[in-house]
């Protein structure tokens, strides 16, 4: 028989403990109950006994950042979730309160708890629910099954919320009506009991700069609706009359920053509510709010920036004239933000002819505006005044984002820098110059080598080189260097001919024999 011994080490007893040490940490940390069991991440509270009456508070506010799921159950003491006593969870992302004694939930109790998917309300004493605690909040699920609701126009929101796409399987919901007869929610009907609407009298509002313009809102709905405008970073002045319907907003001097902002018309009632939104344009005349000296860029820029709406017409001009711009002189626009323009009148390798003065007139329908600048991009040649820059030598790239920097100084050329190149290219042109010169020496020196040393190639000297045209010679090569003084002009027999200061013997072809004088002429002229 196999017998297992128990390995020395912690036994069961002191396990316990520390498991007991661990969740009494936590416990303490969390100002966890005695119902509850609470980790870094999750609060459990499902013993009946003793039981809690409101959510466990964390001792410092940080301590629940990072619990993301509260489970409740079997809490008969629990009847409301009241005001900032579940915001202090603000990573909270499940909320579970189910057979427990809940009859009451605030408006304000989900406000800082925007990571809520998920919210079970079953098998509580809820007789009424406002729509005001969810409203902002992006649910996957709100469960509420087994709750003893009243028939009333207050829980008419959850009925329109059940339709919504949230749902793929409807809740068995069901309220109790004033002749204590149970209804299917699906089915119920309260009279003057409507989601409210809101419509604009106009959607795209237009507008002069300097002018004022009121808009009105329709709202319908039962009970009637509560309207209020939303005016986010509005900057002109504005007054709305919210008490009678249609609402009203005046809004008075309209600024030029105001154009391409929204304004909305919010209808709510405790049903439901409803939004209708306009888009406001506003017309004024061009403004050109920065130019500056050119700066070298890939190419030359002047930059500049011009607000109007409509869209201004831009155009340049150069001492006075009208510019007539090309593929080397253009304006580009770079960067387009609602109504202002930011871009910069290129010019491609300008030279001394290009300096002056030049100035951008921009103009719409409501009116114009224009600014002067001096550009210097190149000295003129001899007059003494300093040194010609040439453009190419900085090689920066062109950005929208260049154009936003009014105060970047960091392209300027200075003098130093200047003077700096000019040494620079004076010995760049003495090191070419010199190098062309020995170029052209060494060209000079071949040719004459070549022009005199042609005769002397093969080591052939003297008449005797050249090939004896006599008819009784049969081969080209016969007699050659015949009567030559040089030393070894005698070795190697009389057939042979000189390659430098050898004498190598040549053997003569047989089918060179018979050919005459004639036929050979004929072959060289041919080639």
């Amino acid at each position: 028989m196999v017998t297992w011994r128990r390995r020395p080490g912690p036994t069961l007893a002191r396990l316990w403990g520390l498991c007991c040490l661990v969740l009494g940490c936590w416990r303490g940390a969390l100002g966890c109950p005695a119902s509850c069991r609470c980790s870094s991440w999750r609060i459990w509270c499902a013993e009946p006994a003793p039981g809690i009456a409101s959510f466990p508070v964390p001792q410092r506010s940080s301590e629940g950042d990072n619990v993301t799921e509260i489970y409740i159950a079997n809490q008969r003491k629990l009847e409301s979730i009241n005001d900032n006593e579940v915001g202090f969870y603000v990573g909270l992302r499940n909320l579970t309160v189910v057979d427990s004694g809940l009859r009451f939930v605030s408006r304000q109790a989900f406000v800082n708890n925007v990571n809520l998917q998920y919210i079970n309300l079953s098998r509580n004493k809820l007789s009424s629910l406002s729509k005001k605690p969810f409203r902002h909040l992006g649910l996957s699920d709100l469960i509420l099954v087994d709750n003893p609701f009243k028939c009333s126009c207050e829980i008419m929101w959850i009925k329109k919320f059940q339709e919504t796409k949230f749902y793929t399987e409807t809740q068995d919901l069901y309220c109790i009506d004033d002749n204590n007869k149970r209804t299917a929610l699906l089915d119920m009907k309260v009279p003057n009991c409507d989601l409210p609407s809101a419509n604009l009298s106009n959607y795209n509002i237009t507008v002069v700069e300097g002018k004022s313009v009121t808009l009105y809102c329709d709202t319908t709905g039962g009970p009637p609706p509560n309207v209020s405008w939303v005016l986010t970073n509005l900057v002109s002045n504005h007054e709305s009359d919210t008490s009678k319907n249609p609402a009203s907003l005046t809004i008075k001097n309209v600024s030029s920053m105001d154009s391409g902002m929204w304004i909305s018309c919010v209808a709510e009632n405790i049903v439901g509510e409803d939004q209708a939104s306009a888009e406001l344009t506003v017309f004024f005349a061009p403004n050109i709010t920065f130019i500056e000296s050119p700066t070298p860029d890939h190419h030359w820029c002047i930059p500049f920036t011009v607000k109007g709406n409509p869209k201004p017409t831009l155009q340049w001009f150069y001492e006075g004239a009208v510019l007539n711009e090309s593929e080397y002189i253009c304006t580009k626009i770079h960067v387009i933000n609602q109504s202002e323009y930011h871009g910069c009148l290129q010019l491609d390798n300008p030279t001394h002819l290009n300096n002056g003065a030049y100035t951008l007139l921009a103009k719409n329908e409501y009116g114009e505006d224009e600014r002067r600048v001096d550009a210097h991009f190149m000295s003129v040649p001899g007059d003494g005044s300093g040194p010609i820059v040439d453009p190419d030598v900085y090689e920066y790239e062109t950005t929208p984002n260049d154009l936003g920097d009014t105060t970047n100084n960091s392209n300027q050329i200075t003098s130093t820098d200047v003077s700096n190149k000019e040494n620079e290219d004076s010995i760049t042109v003495y090191v070419v110059v010199g190098i062309a010169a020995l170029v052209c020496t060494g060209l000079v020196i071949m040719l004459v080598i070549l022009k005199f040393g042609r005769h002397s190639k093969f080591g052939m000297k003297g008449p005797s080189s050249v090939i004896s045209n006599d008819d009784d010679s049969a081969s080209p090569l016969h007699h050659i260097s015949n009567g030559s003084n040089t030393p070894s002009s005698s070795e190697g027999g009389p057939d042979a001919v000189i390659i430098g200061m050898t004498k190598i013997p040549v053997i003569e072809n047989p089918q060179y024999f018979g050919i005459t004088n004639n036929q050979l002429k004929t072959d060289t002229c041919g080639n």
